[in-house]
């Protein structure tokens, strides 16, 4: 790792263990440092290992080199396989994926099967190597039994934006009538349609169209052939669920919240968060809220929002706007 801490420029810093990380992972790590170190083949132009484990005792471990892998690094690599797969936290074969430039070799396979349990519920979820999860599958599990205490009474049909692996797509459905997914990677479709079969959820669909799509063919101002078999005039979608990159919503989305009586805003930002919220300020209201240390030891914190839309004889004239009071702080001003 590199400390770049004013006055020390870049100093690299050894790190053996990672005490935040899983004791699996810590596993791993020192097997694999110790297996690289002696052996050329493993360790000239290696760039960089990343290390994914579940709470199942599944791991993937990808490794980054600034060179070509041959036959020999493969044949190197199968030892150091049966090694990680041996660590006592390992519940099965360890994936090592290699990686240089035009260039991925598979083991065995690219993904991973976590099982997270929440309100007392088995949920079984594929992570594909590369592609986004939650990083903290312990904090994940209370993310999203809050969501789905939060939308308990939610008995209508839900929307979810850009629902990547399916993470809160399949721990919601039982809340709802039905439930819609978009998400724009093939990739991450493939997995949360695996996910939803296994959890052997029928009232959940998820399609490869963008939020503007989407919202396109659910007013009626386009047709798409991914989304002919969604019969929008039974349709009630009345609850969104958002979980947006740390930039937030874009001010098209911003708007589209309006058009919901609920809204489940899940932020890793919660400065991005705040200016999102202002905006539908004089529509909706907070009624739950909840911080999730999903980064521990760092200064980031999940959150999670649930929104409701304020009853006509409450609503506020005007949305409120940021002022600076005399002392340099900011206010909401109505």
């Amino acid at each position: 790792m590199f400390d770049k801490s004013e006055g020390n420029g870049v100093k690299k810093v050894k790190v053996k263990h990672f005490s935040v990380g899983s004791l699996l992972l810590n596993e791993l790590m020192t097997l694999v440092m110790d297996f690289v170190q002696p052996r050329p083949i493993m360790k000239q132009k290696l760039y960089q290992v990343n290390f994914h484990t579940t709470l199942s005792g599944e791991a993937m471990v990808t490794i980054i080199y600034h060179k070509k892998l041959t036959a020999e690094w493969k044949t190197a690599t199968e030892e150091l396989c049966s090694l990680l797969t041996s660590a006592p936290s390992s519940s099965g074969v360890v994936q090592i994926i290699g990686r240089s430039r035009k260039q991925k070799i598979e083991l065995f396979s690219s993904h991973v099967d976590e099982v997270m349990t929440v309100a007392g519920k088995r949920l079984h979820y594929r992570q594909v190597e590369g592609a986004f999860s939650q990083p903290n599958g312990g904090m994940c599990q209370h993310m999203l039994t809050w969501a789905l205490e939060a939308t308990g009474n939610c008995d209508t049909d839900l929307l979810e934006l850009y629902c990547g692996n399916g993470n809160f797509t399949v721990a919601l459905a039982q809340n709802f009538r039905q439930v819609i997914g978009t998400e724009v990677s093939k990739a991450s479709v493939a997995v949360a349609q695996h996910n939803l079969q296994k959890n052997h959820i029928s009232n959940a669909k998820v399609f490869r169209v963008s939020s503007e799509e989407f919202t396109e063919a659910w007013k009626g101002n386009t047709q798409l052939h991914r989304l002919e078999s969604v019969d929008f005039k039974t349709l009630k979608l009345d609850t969104l669920l958002v979980d947006p990159p740390r930039a937030g919503l874009d001010d098209e989305t911003v708007q589209l919240l309006r058009e919901f009586k609920r809204i489940v805003y899940v932020s890793c930002n919660p400065e991005t968060l705040h200016d999102n919220l202002l905006k539908v300020a004089d529509t909706h209201k907070i009624t739950k809220l909840a911080l999730f240390d999903q980064f521990p030891y760092t200064d980031h914190i999940e959150c999670g929002v649930f929104l409701e839309r304020i009853a006509k004889a409450d609503t506020p004239k005007q949305a409120p706007t940021l002022a600076e009071d005399p002392g340099g702080q900011q206010q909401t001003v109505p």
